[in-house]
């Protein structure tokens, strides 16, 4: 294979987002499981819910810088690598980006401070608000982010210039775009369910080592329900996503099944090695005319094969095996999720044995459907940019290949160094124990007057308490005079 300007670009492309990628997917989630937790506690005064955020804050702090760095560099390369796309989709593109970043990334950026650092300096109600607000910040972000990719998935609401370049006609039309729809609750199913799983497998690994406080135990149970009730919804929204995908992408479903031939009740394939050159599948093992069926098709509709396409159809391998591989992640994690409850159920999730053994290695399962689910989106697009209007070979910017080349290595050797460092922190503060101190809270410090809400400060220290989990009754006296309860 020939590795030139445009194979290198892709590869490069491919390779910043695919790390840039798994942080947002962790940190959508991971501040929700936040702002729950923190509801949680000021609505039961539980000290579990506050040590659980404590906790987990510190790693949503890492995990949101390193998604905006990785981000940052990921957009140079537009007008590096991708200057003709730029250009021509700018006009399009540049709003929906940039509305990104005036209604989320100011949202987090402002009430993240209050989040990371206000325990001490503002009332309880303002800084459930700020996370709150951070929460928010990252679905709006996920909003805008996915409407620009799912115009290029499924253009709409536009008109093209003499010189080929886009712009809106209704940014309705543009937001709103035919796939825009699933592919957003099919992301944000994608980012909690991701987000379960880690959380699943540090308290699986706690309770290994014997480090099962009541933290430890109740993050098992609310990430093993999370999985149960998320998965099913999940599998539902992939089957909507592929239902629009069958209508505006075609070429894609092909790839991803493994049809060649264009035929009613086509076969459900389960495995098989796509081979191009004889535009066959070798080793195929298939449920003959169940396709129809699995696509919410009538059984005697025609299905369009890759041969009908004339060889402008996406790599098939790498989106027939990516599809499969998302697939089997999702299955095990719903696995998970029902064994866990069922352990729950049974009173036994607490105890080391082979589901916490099989939970501790699936917590990266999350991550490997999220990137499994990207190459088939933007493998699956191929040959195109923009779908059926702007070819990827006709979007790079005028480079050679040793430059870009360059260019990859350097971000290799980088991100092989900074982020290997930060995911390696980040799992150490995952699976370790909980710190008792990190409830601690000098009998002296009070809110302030004038303060509509008790802060953090009024909290007394967990120890103090018989179980060692909650207030003593002397602080909940405290709280009430304090707050008016």
């Amino acid at each position: 294979m020939e590795f030139d300007a445009l194979l290198l670009s892709r590869l490069q492309f491919a390779f910043v987002i695919a790390f840039h990628i798994l942080f947002p997917a962790f940190t959508i989630g991971l501040a929700a499981f936040l702002a729950v937790c923190e509801g949680l506690w000021l609505k039961t005064g539980n000290e579990t819910y506050k040590r659980l955020y404590l906790h987990w804050v510190k790693i949503f702090a890492l995990a949101f810088a390193m998604g905006v760095v990785s981000g940052v560099v990921m957009s140079y390369q537009f007008g590096t690598n991708w200057a003709v796309f730029a250009d021509k989709t700018g006009s399009v593109m540049g709003p929906l980006l940039g509305y990104e970043v005036l209604t989320a990334f100011f949202l987090e950026a402002t009430f993240l401070g209050v989040m990371l650092f206000g325990w001490k300096k503002v009332g309880r109600g303002l800084h459930f608000l700020s996370t709150c607000c951070v929460a928010v910040g990252t679905s709006i972000s996920a909003f805008w982010i996915l409407a620009a990719n799912s115009w290029m998935q499924t253009p709409q609401g536009f008109a093209m210039d003499e010189e080929g370049k886009f712009y809106a006609t209704s940014w309705l039309e543009v937001i709103f775009n035919p796939s825009f729809p699933s592919r957003y609750v099919h992301m944000m199913l994608a980012a909690f369910i991701t987000t379960a799983a880690v959380i699943l497998a540090a308290g699986a690994w706690q309770t290994i080592r014997k480090h099962d406080q009541k933290p430890t135990r109740w993050q098992m149970r609310m990430a093993a329900g999370t999985l149960l009730a998320l998965m099913p919804l999940q599998i539902l929204a992939g089957h909507w996503s592929g239902e629009v995908a069958h209508h505006h992408q075609p070429a894609k479903v092909a790839a991803m099944e493994g049809w060649w031939e264009t035929k009613s009740a086509q076969d459900t394939v389960l495995f098989a090695i796509p081979d191009e050159e004889t535009r066959s599948n070798k080793y195929e093992l298939a449920i003959p005319g169940l396709g129809n069926a699995v696509m919410g098709l009538p059984k005697d509709e025609v299905i369009q094969g890759l041969n009908d396409f004339d060889g402008d159809h996406p790599p098939v391998f790498i989106v027939f095996w990516a599809f499969r591989i998302m697939v089997g992640c999702g299955l095990i994690m719903l696995g998970l999720g029902i064994w866990g409850c069922f352990k729950w159920w049974r009173k036994s999730i607490d105890t080391p044995g082979l589901f916490h053994w099989i939970a501790v290695p699936s917590g990266m399962l999350g991550f490997v459907a999220v990137i499994s689910g990207w190459v088939v989106t933007e493998v699956g697009r191929q040959p195109f940019t923009v779908y059926g209007y702007l070819r990827t070979e006709d979007s790079l910017s005028p480079v050679s290949a040793a430059e870009v080349a360059t260019s990859l290595m350097v971000f290799m050797i980088v991100y092989a160094i900074i982020f290997t460092a930060g995911v390696i922190y980040m799992v150490r503060i995952a699976t370790s124990g909980f710190d008792d101190k990190e409830t601690d809270t000098p009998e002296k410090e009070r809110r302030a007057p004038g303060t509509a809400m008790g802060s953090v400060e009024n909290m007394s220290n967990p120890e103090n308490s018989p179980a060692g989990e909650g207030e003593t009754s002397n602080s909940r006296e405290n709280v009430k005079k304090h707050d008016g309860e």
